[in-house]
């Protein structure tokens, strides 16, 4: 039975194709076997980078020197930058904005072949915390609108370097998909007064077929109307606006719940590639926090887009998500290999 599912968000239709059901290893398995010689974000190769940013490191070692163990920097190949004036112009009928901006890397590890879902928790909660500095000293910035963090991993998901990394991209105005998502909260929220992003908590843990991890603060799970086969979201239980405003106990759990659903999409496609992307609310919008919501998507690249996803803006997902909720759920997570002593 093939369905039509609406997101309730931004009111975007999914094809849900089950005629066409895969199983995991029925995709293919995107591997890139080049073996890198030489990678700047290694261990010992810290003057090959820009002057980081930020530095987790004992006290007393040199900066741009070895003793990191999270360390961000600038792009070396920046889409924007800060060097110049958000001026605006006009070009006839069109509208410009000198690229004013911030694009930075956030180097998640020391070692080389190390991944976020396999490394400790103890990384990951480091990476989170790199993740909330910089966000709230950008968001000091007047002239940024927005703070997209992501990740992209492997090369098929535009990873130019295999080393375990994420980044941040700060803009003068806000992304079309965020506000169209901030849009569609609002016209949820005018109606029903309640978060659309509560009620779909509500509604995963109710049903507990798209359930892939939880713990008492955050809960992965898949979308209803998923677009791609294996789309997870991760949201905050409870109503969070601000990314950047996440306790210690929540930058705690979050780790835990991304670390433990990377995990299991690492092991049950066989390390694909992915892209991950983190949606806030910010300082600079003026309303959102009664009813938009903080949360992580994390989209395997497992197929792709052809003409009709194109031309329609539908998208055809061959995986219903409660099937790969319950592949997911399936996969064992000892927790003891995954905690430092």
């Amino acid at each position: 039975m093939r369905e039509l599912r609406k997101d309730p968000i931004i009111k975007r239709w999914v094809i849900i194709a089950t005629e066409r059901t895969k199983r995991p290893h029925d995709f293919i398995n995107f591997k890139d076997e080049s073996q890198a010689v030489f990678c700047p974000f290694d261990y010992g190769n810290e003057h090959t980078t820009p002057s980081e940013i930020l530095a987790f490191r004992p006290d007393g070692t040199e900066a741009n020197s070895p003793g990191w163990w999270v360390r961000v920097v600038p792009n070396k190949f920046p889409v924007l930058t800060n060097e110049i004036e958000p001026e605006r112009f006009g070009h006839g009928m069109y509208d410009v904005i000198k690229g004013f901006g911030a694009h930075e890397v956030i180097i998640e590890t020391p070692e080389h072949d190390s991944y976020m879902a396999t490394m400790p928790y103890k990384q990951v909660k480091e990476v989170i915390w790199a993740y909330i500095k910089r966000f709230k000293e950008l968001e000091l910035n007047k002239n940024i609108q927005y703070i997209l963090i992501f990740k992209n991993h492997g090369k098929e998901a535009g990873a130019s370097l295999s080393h375990s990394h994420s980044q941040l991209i700060a803009t003068p105005v806000i992304p079309k998909r965020v506000a169209e998502e901030i849009k569609g909260s609002k016209s949820y929220y005018k109606f029903r007064e309640r978060c659309v992003y509560c009620d779909m908590v509500t509604q995963e843990l109710s049903e507990g077929t798209r359930i892939v991890e939880e713990n008492d603060l955050f809960l992965a799970f898949e979308p209803f109307a998923a677009r791609f086969p294996f789309e997870t979201w991760i949201l905050p239980k409870k109503h969070r606006y601000n990314f950047g405003k996440s306790s210690t106990a929540e930058i705690d759990k979050f780790a835990k719940v991304l670390k433990n659903t990377l995990f299991k999409i690492y092991k049950a496609l066989d390390n694909p590639p992915f892209n991950f992307m983190l949606h806030t609310g910010i300082k600079s919008l003026k309303d959102g926090e009664d009813y938009y919501h903080w949360h992580l998507e994390i989209v395997p690249r497992l197929t792709d887009i052809a003409g009709f996803e194109w031309g329609s803006g539908f998208y055809i997902n061959p995986v219903p998500p409660e099937h790969a909720a319950t592949f997911l759920r399936e996969i064992k997570i000892n927790e003891e290999d995954f905690n430092e002593d």
